[in-house]
């Protein structure tokens, strides 16, 4: 089956690049492209694709609201985004990720991790590359709502805290069935529960979860 992508970069340059490293995928098809956040949630809105790979910074909406366009907790039906930008200079990422991000991107991750990224976002599953999440989590943990983090509507297993744990350093669900020698729709059931207990939508939000309730140490 082929993933549908539509990419928005304010950058024309990065645009094409996006386009042309997906389109070279031999099951990924760039099906749209925008150059604002507007053209984006209009253009994915009208075209539903499976995977939307949005710049955090872009003129007028912006990546973020994009996303929450899209994505957020008010959206009934949402699509799957993953945001690409340079962490070095973007301190918008952690509000994105809120905003239902499904996973993100640095810009230098490199053609084979982007793909992987589109895949993982397309089949349900999110890409949290380990040293990216620790130090966005680190970086922006201040940008999180305040007070205590939510509780789970039912305690956590003994199991679930082990791959709650996993999730939260950015581990697939193929390495956590190995890890902890179970199957995979065994994993699937447990991340499942994960999200219900946690009222998370995402494993991006599992991973934030962990790292908010010190489940997670940063390194």
């Amino acid at each position: 089956m082929t993933v549908r992508v539509v990419v928005a970069d304010d950058q024309e340059i990065v645009r094409t690049g996006l386009t042309m490293i997906l389109n070279a995928e031999p099951d990924i098809e760039v099906v749209g492209q925008a150059g604002d956040g507007l053209g984006a949630v209009e253009l994915a809105r009208r075209l539903r694709p499976d995977v939307c790979l949005f710049d955090i910074r872009m003129p007028g909406v912006d990546g973020i609201e994009a996303t929450r366009r899209l994505a957020g907790p008010a959206v009934a039906d949402p699509l799957a985004v993953v945001v690409i930008t340079t962490f070095d200079l973007d301190e918008y990422v952690y509000a994105a990720l809120r905003a239902g991000a499904r996973g993100f991107l640095l810009k230098d991750a490199g053609a084979a991790l982007l793909a992987q990224a589109v895949h993982a976002a397309a089949a349900g599953d999110a890409l949290i590359a380990p040293n990216v999440t620790t130090r966005l989590l680190k970086a922006f943990a201040g940008a999180g709502p305040a007070g205590p983090a939510r509780q789970p509507v039912d305690p956590l297993t003994g199991r679930e805290e082990e791959v709650l744990g996993a999730v939260a350093r950015g581990r697939t669900n193929t390495e956590i069935a190995t890890e902890f020698h179970i199957s995979l729709s065994t994993v699937k059931t447990h991340v499942a529960s994960l999200m219900a207990k946690l009222g998370a939508r995402n494993r991006v939000e599992i991973a934030m979860w962990a790292y908010e309730t010190d489940r997670v140490r940063f390194r």
